[in-house]
């Protein structure tokens, strides 16, 4: 049975599963769209679940746009502490009321977005910061918590690949690949919190013309965009994003 929503839900639905393959193969930073519309359509914690099916799909488009892109060793240095954080945000949610943990998220990407600003107005003392492998392992497990309590690690990840200087294929690539694994993993942990049923995976399906369409939009984005303001976008959207979660608009 899929839910009943309606005309203007469902438009807005549709809007959130685009933004998810806009997300997936452009701008991580926008993520916030569809965490936002279907956190208000369902519930934030329960949203979790219901959208975890099409980030998967998602995450399997953009890997195939952009495959031949992905740098490894970056997914390689992230991937162990995120399983990490997903274990760790799992417990979590099995006590903490879901109102607490979207403002303390809210505050993590707050911090990261202001030290990716003052590294590009002081980049001296920060030089050698994103590639050793405690930021990777820091950003990593943040990635993991976050993305396990509000599907809301694309700002984190993004802000990593950032600060490590991606070309904008190479950014999208990797991202592509970091999600697609760690949303798989994800799948029955959410699964034993009885977040994923065949009434959400009903309407996912649904859904999926609009990712695919969000996929080349997105892909179709990233082409035109020059790499600096690519860079600048990605901050702006992580800022918002954490001002959004910590409730400030």
């Amino acid at each position: 049975m899929l839910p009943d929503f309606t005309l203007g839900e469902w438009l807005l639905a549709m809007v959130a599963a685009c933004g998810i393959g806009v997300s997936k193969s452009g701008l991580p930073g926008i993520s916030l769209l569809h965490v936002v519309i279907f956190a208000q359509l369902f519930s934030a914690r329960g949203s979790t679940g219901v959208v975890l099916p099409m980030l998967i799909c998602g995450d399997i488009g953009a890997v195939l746009l952009f495959r031949r892109h992905a740098l490894w060793s970056h997914v390689l240095k992230t991937l162990p502490p995120a399983v990490l954080g997903v274990g760790i945000g799992w417990w979590l949610m099995r006590w903490l009321p879901e109102g607490r943990y979207r403002p303390l998220i809210g505050g993590v990407v707050l911090v990261l977005a202001l030290l990716q600003l003052l590294r590009n107005w002081r980049p001296g003392p920060f030089t050698h910061v994103p590639h050793t492998h405690a930021f990777a392992w820091g950003m990593g497990l943040t990635a993991g918590v976050t993305t396990m309590l509000a599907n809301a690690a694309g700002p984190v990840m993004g802000l990593y690949l950032l600060a490590v200087s991606l070309p904008k294929a190479e950014f999208v690539g990797t991202s592509a690949w970091f999600f697609l694994l760690i949303n798989l993993i994800k799948v029955p942990f959410s699964a034993q919190l009885g977040l994923i049923s065949t009434r959400t995976l009903a309407f996912n399906a649904l859904l999926l013309p609009c990712i695919a369409a969000g996929l080349f939009a997105g892909r179709s984005l990233v082409a035109r965009i020059p790499q600096k303001w690519f860079d600048s976008l990605v901050l702006a959207f992580a800022m918002i994003a954490s001002m959004k979660l910590l409730g400030v608009f």
